[in-house]
């Protein structure tokens, strides 16, 4: 579902989406649409990534640590090979 609506932007700003938006093939509106969806998910990352930080959780070791583990699997399986996907 689309909803219509009035929204007001300097110049400079307009110009500058509407090259963006020709540069990628897509209308003004759906450029913008992509832009403030991009935006949004930012945010909402941003404040997922704040939220894990506050609970020590620390992903990121602990994805470094699992692509260990499974190179250290294929190492035992296929002696340093990767193995065919």
């Amino acid at each position: 579902m689309t909803a219509k609506v009035t929204l007001s932007f300097s110049d400079e700003t307009i110009e500058e989406a509407r090259r963006f938006a020709k540069r990628e093939g897509l209308s003004l509106s759906a450029w913008m649409d992509q832009a403030a969806r991009e935006k949004a998910l930012r945010e909402v990352f941003t404040a997922h990534a704040a939220a894990v930080g506050r609970a020590g959780l620390d992903l990121e070791s602990a994805a470094l640590a699992d692509a260990r583990e499974v190179g250290m699997v294929d190492d035992a399986l296929f002696g340093g090979r990767p193995s065919a996907a």
